[in-house]
Order: C-alpha cells, then structure tokens, then sequence
C-alpha cells in the first residue's frame, strides 16, 4: 500500500467557502463578533463531486491508495476574527473532513484542525482534539506554530502553554503536523516563504527546547520536506553542538519529514540526509503546486515519481517510506 500523509480538502463545495466569506465580513465590521455556528449545506453528492473529479482521480493516476486527509491549511485562517468564530469554522471544516472519509473509507482517512487564535490559550483547543478522536475516529492533528498569520508575536512551540496538546497528543499515540495557515503578512508569500519559513522555524523551535526530554513519546511531522532543514543539516547540528547536545539524539526519535519536495535533486537530499525511518510520503496534492514541470512533462506534485526514481534506496526503503514508517508514526489507522 502506498500512503500519502499529507493531503488537504481544496476542493470544497461553493457554500463552504461562502460560510466563510460571511464570517469575515462580519467580524470586519465587529472583531469581537460572535455569531452562531449556523450551517453549512453541503449534499454528499457534492461532495462525491469534489472529491472524484480531484483527489481521487490522481490518486487513481498516480498509484496511491490512502490519503491522510485534513482541511485546506491556507483557509484554517487562525488569524481571522476571534476564539468563537475560529471553533465554529474549525468545527464545521473537521466535520466535512469526517463526511468526506465516510463516503469515502478506502480512500481517506480523517486529520483535524484545531481552533487556534491569536492571544488564545493553546490548551483551549484540546477539546477539540478530544471530539475528532475519540467521537470522529481522526488520527492526528494539524499545529500552528504561528496563528497570528505571519507576525509570530505567540509563544513558541516549546513553551510550556502548548503541553496540554502534547499530553493529550501522547495519551491518544496521535501525531501532529506542524503547519501554518494563510499569510496576512504582505512581507510572506502564503504557500512559498510563510509555510517553508515556518516548516524550519518550528524544527528549531522545538529542537531547541525541553519538549522532547518532557514528551519522549511526542510525534511531530514538518511538512514540505523539512523546509530548509536538510539542506541545512550541518548548520543544525553544529547549532546543536555548541549547545552541547547531539542533533540526531535530540530530534529523530519524535521528528519526522514528509515527500512534499517538487524536483527530484531536492528529494534526492532528503533522502540522503534525513534516516528513511524519518521519512513518509507525501504530495499535498491538490495544492500549493498543481502544474506541469516542463522539464520533466509531469505534475511538480507527483512525488511517487521520484522516490520511485531514486537509485540509492534498496526496496524496502522505498516501502518504509511509502507505507511502515506512516503506519508506525500515524498508530491510529488501522486500514
């Protein structure tokens, strides 16, 4: 079986997105609007639309079977409005990820956002994390390290305020991707600068800290290849050293890097300097990258391509990467 652990529902019905379209012009005019939850009115059939025409297409094209599957991370929007009409959007964008892996259940299985705002306390998202898992059947989370958008004015990942979510992290074995949401900041580009910046920021954030003396267990994914880490390998480690702890002890018994790498040199390196066991495979398609790479006549984001094409990895590496080490890491799924 060949899983894909890093997949996002971009693909959503129009009244999603128009859901969302009234929140913002209501806490436009108010910041501390509240509103209600409302609903959201989407068909199944619009829903099998959505995902037939997209992501399951490639997945058919592109020799994949399971996508882990978590709501569009550009729109989590954490930096949009308030606490309350952060919950009521997460609530309704993790309630769709659960529809789409019921129609579905071959094909995805659930990951949930959590209702992160800025000046919020960490901790307040953990009932969330309590309803996706234990009454939804999710398998993992998405953490932003940043909610304010791109000011990073918040704590860091290693401040003691995120310790609820790690210790309900490790009490449900469930792992969790480190991912930022839409930049506000004119300075980032969304999906280029804020995401890799981010990817990097959290590795050293958390490298840096007592989380992993404090969580032994704690099981935490960068995404988009490690952004800048494994080309920055040796910087990394000699950071480390004249901190006077090894790198390789203090991270890669809880840090793990996905595929999400779009030319095939760049895969290349992740898979020289990061431990197979470190690696899962992953596309994120349908997102950041949709297009064809003219060099290659392929789609940037078919990254099974390239693991498939490297020449130093023995087979059982290759399976590692695209199966074992996401079953071992993800402990939940049981397709």
């Amino acid at each position: 079986m060949i899983i894909d652990c890093h997949g996002h529902y971009t693909t959503t019905p129009p009244a999603v997105g128009e859901y969302r379209d009234k929140q913002k012009a209501e806490v436009a005019k108010d910041p501390s609007f509240v509103g209600e939850k409302g609903a959201i009115h989407v068909t199944d059939d619009e829903i099998r639309e959505s995902i037939i025409n997209n992501q399951l297409r490639l997945q058919q094209e592109r020799g994949t079977d399971l996508t882990i599957f978590s709501p569009r991370a550009s729109w989590m929007g954490h930096h949009v409005g308030n606490e309350h009409t952060s919950q009521y959007w997460t609530e309704h964008q993790n309630d769709l990820i659960r529809r789409v892996c019921d129609l579905f259940p071959e094909n995805f299985v659930p990951v949930a956002q959590l209702p992160q705002s800025p000046g919020v306390d960490p901790a307040k998202s953990v009932p969330e994390i309590i309803r996706t898992v234990e009454e939804m059947g999710f398998i993992g989370i998405n953490l932003n390290p940043d909610p304010s958008g791109g000011h990073w004015n918040g704590a860091s990942l290693g401040d003691r305020s995120f310790y609820p979510i790690y210790e309900k992290m490790c009490e449900y074995d469930i792992p969790a991707m480190v991912h930022v949401s839409a930049a506000c900041n004119d300075c980032f580009h969304t999906t280029g600068s804020h995401y890799l910046g981010a990817d990097t920021t959290g590795f050293q954030q958390l490298m840096m800290s007592d989380v992993f003396k404090d969580f032994p267990e704690l099981k935490i994914i960068i995404p988009h290849g490690g952004g800048a880490v494994p080309y920055h390998w040796g910087r990394f480690r000699g950071l480390a050293q004249d901190q006077g702890f090894d790198l390789a002890e203090r991270v890669l018994n809880n840090i793990y890097f996905d595929t999400c790498v779009y030319h095939q040199r760049g895969i290349d390196l992740l898979l020289d300097i990061i431990p197979t066991k470190n690696i899962l495979f992953a596309s994120e398609m349908i997102g950041a990258v949709r297009g064809i790479d003219p060099e290659t006549g392929h789609y940037f984001d078919d990254t099974k391509r390239y693991i498939d094409n490297n020449t130093v990895l023995t087979a059982e590496q290759k399976q590692d990467i695209f199966e074992h080490n996401t079953r071992r890491v993800f402990s939940r799924l049981k397709i």
